[in-house]
């Protein structure tokens, strides 16, 4: 079985407060993104992981897919699998490539074995990967609150638009964007602010992290520029970045804009 994980980007990004478990809580649409691994999973005599594109870092026996499987593995009598994922999502780019790639493990072995589990019992699976993890079983446009796994439908709707996502081929991670908070927001009216033109939202839709990653990383802050100056009707970095998104109303080409290590991925949405 083959599946094709996709990224998401975070439009608005609010971070509430600190929890008594240490972590934050955070207000933010999620919305999916056509940057997309490839995700191969078949029966086999053994289990076993490999990748190849993007190099994952760390050692394959503590991948998200392995883990993902283990979960289903400890409740239900499956047979063992070869799992190959083809990398192409940036790594720690606030595109959450590696909460897709879990939460698609575990739809691929639901389909495949015929574990018949629903939505919200994969949702629960997923919550024990990762916070970002449960999007991706509806993967769908949704108002997060919580960790970031307390949905809330909206109606959002960008069919149509133009999206490019730029990466500048650099790594922040995401204990060092929250240790850059200056202060934390109030909740934000998100689900109101989204119903305005795309246009508009510059003027109230932010994303927390930028303020100290951008005084960090001027070249991040520079993409963002860059977008906005060719017509961007909306950007922002997504999640604890790197990665700069901008909404456009028509096509544009962008890459000579930037660095040739940069990565520019463009489509409509």
């Amino acid at each position: 079985m083959i599946t094709f994980p996709n990224a998401k980007i975070n439009i608005g990004l609010y971070i509430t407060g600190k929890r008594p478990d240490g972590y934050h809580n955070l207000v933010s649409c999620f919305f999916p993104v056509p940057w997309h691994d490839a995700l191969e999973i078949m029966e086999s005599s053994e289990l076993s992981f490999q990748s190849s594109g993007i190099q994952i870092p760390g050692s394959s026996d503590h991948n998200l897919c392995l883990k993902a499987y283990h979960l289903l593995a400890s409740d239900f009598n499956i047979p063992a699998v070869n799992i190959h994922l083809l990398k192409k999502i940036p790594i720690g780019a606030g595109l959450g490539g590696g909460s897709s790639d879990a939460t698609f493990t575990l739809k691929a072995c639901n389909d495949l074995f015929d574990l018949n589990l629903e939505e919200h019992q994969l949702e629960n699976y997923a919550a024990r990967l990762g916070s970002d993890c449960p999007f991706f079983v509806k993967n769908q446009p949704v108002i997060a609150r919580g960790t970031g796994n307390d949905f809330e439908a909206t109606a959002l709707d960008l069919k149509g638009k133009y999206l490019a996502m730029v990466n500048p081929d650099m790594h922040v991670s995401t204990a060092e964007a929250y240790g850059g908070l200056i202060k934390y927001s109030p909740e934000p009216n998100l689900q109101e602010w989204l119903k305005l033109p795309v246009s508009r939202w510059q003027e109230k839709i932010e994303n927390d992290f930028e303020i100290s990653i951008f005084a960090q990383y001027p070249k991040i802050a520079k993409v963002k520029d860059i977008l906005y100056k060719n017509g961007a009707l909306y950007a922002s970095m997504s999640g604890s970045g790197a990665t700069v998104y901008g909404i456009f109303e028509n096509e544009i080409d962008l890459n000579s804009f930037f660095p040739k290590n940069f990565e520019v991925k463009a489509a409509f949405i």
